[in-house]
């Protein structure tokens, strides 16, 4: 696999992994971490991105969702974060959302933390994909196999590879919240969508604070 490289504040390269049953051990330990940190909030901490979907080939790095009542709670707090090694970013380009990031000692990234308000469409998007995910063991075949062809593809793209799995994820997103909300999105509906598996995305600003 190759290395992690920085431009611009974007990796270059893009590693995936296969999946480890140790991921969701570090998430458990982290948002501890996190929990003791913003103790003055009430606040929930969830697995969230590829580290928390079962069988997928993912980016060693956590993805943790705060939810609060108030996002501007959360600014009154950041230095706790900052505390915990964690770069503040802010919204860092998706409105209502406050981006957190931290690095291991040799600059390799291990953590991201997205925070939305309670309720809101960055939580719910999250949390339905997820679930989703987990639930549809074909849709998560299909998008590990896509991810790993992306990166044979688009190894040392991460712009090309996000953009490339972009049209999946937005497809899935949509299932997942129709699935979440209890709605029938139909056996064969759902096993076409996960088995289109496109090698290039609709291209939109990059983003690899993203979860997913």
């Amino acid at each position: 696999m190759p290395c992690l490289c920085v431009l611009n504040d974007y990796p270059m390269r893009v590693i995936i992994v296969p999946p480890d049953p140790n991921w969701s051990l570090a998430f458990a330990d982290e948002a501890q971490r996190i929990r003791v940190a913003l103790h003055a909030l009430d606040l929930d901490v969830e697995h969230i991105g590829s580290t928390a979907i079962a069988g997928v080939f993912a980016k060693p790095v956590i993805d943790m969702l705060l939810a609060v009542d108030r996002i501007d709670l959360l600014d009154d707090h950041v230095g706790a974060m900052h505390g915990l090694g964690y770069e503040v970013k802010g919204e860092f380009g998706i409105p209502g959302r406050r981006y957190f990031r931290k690095d291991s000692a040799s600059g390799v990234r291990t953590h991201q933390v997205h925070a939305f308000e309670r309720g809101s469409d960055g939580e719910r998007r999250h949390l339905a994909f997820r679930d989703y995910m987990n639930a549809h063991s074909e849709a998560a075949r299909s998008y590990s196999a896509l991810k790993q062809r992306l990166v044979h593809a688009f190894g040392d793209d991460a712009r090309a590879y996000i953009e490339g799995k972009d049209a999946f994820v937005k497809q899935h997103e949509a299932l997942a919240l129709q699935w979440i909300a209890g709605e029938s999105i139909g056996a064969a509906v759902a096993d076409r969508a996960a088995k289109q598996m496109p090698m290039q995305g609709v291209r939109e600003s990059f983003d690899d604070s993203r979860a997913q």
